[in-house]
């Protein structure tokens, strides 16, 4: 569910998505845990999903604005310059974007620092793995909800894209929060730009009119270029 706030930033009214996750994905956390196929410890597997289904705190935020594909600029104040050869690509055929950031909250990052120090370090990379699929799939959750109300106003969506896919550098997180409205739900940067509380996401989304017959939806890893990526899906 979401409510709307106000957002003085040149888009329209924000809106505010709480929920709460029914399951955590146990196969999505042992790729995020590095273990692909391995044989491991499958009851251990579903206490970590468990417990990060209990601590996660699912929460997002979202705004529109409009996009002029040709100078790669979000119709922001001020406004925002998209740089990098794939993003660029990837939101050619959008009128507007989407500009949003979600979190998990920082209890489970508390809970797993604790089970480092106490040194149950297998749980704890388990249970990072858990929340690294937690959040992810609230942002999955975040985009449903946005499809749903984009598609009642006659657009569809291009998948999400975030900082540091492909060529897209982290060193815009600053404006994705600005523009996100991210600090109304606790989202913060590090110097190093790293988003605090740490498992969290901001991502754009590109918009297109239904009346483009042309655009198609391609969705794959193929089109980042971090190879060695352990969240890399085979295609």
């Amino acid at each position: 569910m979401f409510h709307v706030k106000h957002f003085p930033e040149g888009g329209i009214d924000l809106p505010i998505y709480n929920s709460v996750l029914k399951q955590i994905d146990p196969i999505e956390t042992k790729r995020y845990a590095g273990l692909g196929k391995v044989d491991f410890n499958e009851t251990l597997i579903q206490k970590a999903c468990l417990e990060a289904q209990l601590l996660a705190e699912p929460k997002g935020i979202w705004q529109i604005y409009s996009y002029n594909a040709c100078n790669y600029k979000v119709e922001s104040t001020p406004e925002f310059l998209i740089c990098g050869e794939k993003i660029r690509k990837h939101l050619a055929p959008a009128e507007k974007v989407i500009i949003l950031a979600v979190t998990i909250g920082e209890a489970i990052e508390k809970q797993i620092t604790a089970y480092f120090k106490e040194g149950e370090y297998s749980y704890s990379l388990l249970l990072d793995a858990a929340a690294t699929t937690a959040v992810e799939q609230a942002a999955d959750e975040v985009e449903k909800t946005i499809k749903q109300y984009i598609t009642g106003k006659g657009y569809q969506t291009i998948w999400r894209f975030s900082p540091g896919y492909g060529d897209w550098d982290i060193r815009f997180q600053p404006e994705m929060l600005r523009l996100s409205g991210a600090k109304d739900i606790g989202l913060n940067l590090t110097e190093s730009m790293m988003l605090m509380p740490r498992k969290s996401i901001t991502a754009i989304i590109g918009l297109v009119p239904n009346s483009n017959e042309k655009f198609e939806i391609k969705k794959s890893c193929s089109t980042c270029n971090k190879q060695d990526c352990l969240a890399r899906r085979s295609n």
